[in-house]
């Protein structure tokens, strides 16, 4: 168990670092392309390991510790000590600063792509997890997740029978603890029309929209195959067929030449489904905390259930490399790069909410004083954006004592 949980802590380290520094890597892109000055771009946060920079010779050379602090014209390039991202220290960094070579001196356009270039990274590197898995076999997360029919190969693990009711549809048609299930028949279309059954959602979905007919089943019992049949249950019994079942393996979708395409719109469909959340998430809170006023008391059990909601809906630090990780890296390599992709659109569509100390709001503060036909001095850009960034850091803390509390229940 320990050594599991370790595995997961190292591997989600791991995993973190490269988005987020591939997060900032867009950044320095983008900035180097519109011309602003990076003076240095590090890989992990202060305290410094190691640093370089490029010399007279065009070659990168090791600075002296000695000579860490010494202002430089050219980019430093370093690696450091905490392992919790990256960043991307542009020059003049406020939208104030009008000197050759600062953010703030580039047009509204080119600030825009140097914001977003993060994001775009993180949607970059979601799509090339995802097609990468599209090729080797990926498995099936959200509902309707896209797969081209004519391109698409199951690598189906059969559903094990752990246990039969007596007398229950299934022990009539003799089917037995041990059993694997690989395919449905639908008796009323045709014997020889058999589905293959992936996971537990194909065999339900199937009991579902079959209950109180005659079906079969195509059960594998110590290397071969047997054909069963039965009449299901009807939909208002307590059970439609009557076993308990367990998955033998995770089922894998696997496209060939398709693959890019199947990588881009599953990318499309993560971030639908993140804001989605996103969404679902402000709607608990704001209806949750005005219900609290009103003086009927079931409503505001119901709105303290929508903020308890909210609460668990949220995964921060801890919960992902303490809880989120050692589960999907003790499920496999597949799983584990799925989770890196989720978290990649998940980085992104955060960093595009509109929230001055993220990418998002920076732009949005900007182009809300551009509109206005004003400037937007150093000053009051450091306020609004340090304020924001205290109130998101007291957010991290939250949701991280919850995380915490979650962990040692």
């Amino acid at each position: 168990m320990y050594m599991n949980i370790f595995l997961g802590v190292l591997v989600g380290i791991i995993v973190l670092m490269i988005l987020i520094t591939g997060h900032e890597f867009g950044h320095f892109i983008m900035a180097r392309r519109n011309g602003v000055t990076v003076k240095e771009f590090g890989i992990g946060f202060p305290p410094r390991a190691i640093a370089w920079t490029k010399g007279p010779d065009g070659k990168w050379h090791k600075i002296p510790r000695k000579n860490w602090n010494k202002a430089r014209k050219s980019l430093v390039f370093s690696l450091n000590w905490l392992p919790i991202g990256g960043f991307c220290q542009m020059d003049g960094e406020s939208d104030a600063d009008e000197r050759p070579g600062t953010f703030g001196s580039v047009s509204f356009w080119k600030k825009t792509k140097i914001l977003f270039g993060g994001v775009i990274m993180n949607w970059l590197m979601a799509f090339i997890i995802l097609t990468i898995l599209a090729a080797t076999g990926m498995p099936k997360f959200i509902n309707n997740q896209f797969t081209l029919a004519n391109d698409t190969y199951l690598d189906a693990k059969p559903i094990a029978v752990e246990s039969v009711v007596e007398s229950s549809p299934a022990d009539k048609a003799g089917i037995k603890s041990g059993d694997k299930i690989t395919r449905v028949v639908d008796l009323n279309v045709d014997i020889n029309n058999t589905s293959i059954v992936g996971e537990f959602a194909d065999l339900s979905s199937f009991n579902s929209a079959h209950a109180g007919q005659e079906v079969g089943y195509v059960i594998e019992r110590d290397g071969e195959e047997h054909f069963l049949t039965t009449t299901l249950n009807p939909a208002d019994s307590d059970y439609i067929l009557g076993v308990s079942m367990s998955q033998t393996g995770l089922s894998t979708y696997r496209s060939t030449w398709s693959a890019p395409i199947v990588g881009a719109v599953v990318t499309v469909q993560l971030t639908g489904e993140t804001f989605r959340g996103f969404g679902t998430i402000i709607y608990n809170f704001v209806t949750g905390a005005f219900s609290q006023f009103s003086g009927d008391e079931s409503i505001r059990e119901q709105g303290r259930t929508k903020i308890g909601e909210v609460g668990d809906s949220f995964t921060g630090p801890v919960g992902i490399l303490g809880t989120l990780f050692p589960s999907f890296v003790s499920t496999g390599a597949t799983n584990t790069l799925f989770l890196a992709a989720l978290i990649s659109v998940s980085l992104a569509c955060m960093n595009v909410l509109p929230i001055p100390a993220l990418d998002g709001g920076r732009w949005l503060l900007i182009a809300i004083y551009r509109l206005r036909g004003k400037k937007l001095d150093q000053e009051t850009e450091s306020r609004i954006v340090s304020r924001a960034f205290f109130v998101l850091f007291a957010l991290i803390i939250l949701i991280t004592i919850l995380d915490i509390t979650r962990f040692f229940r």
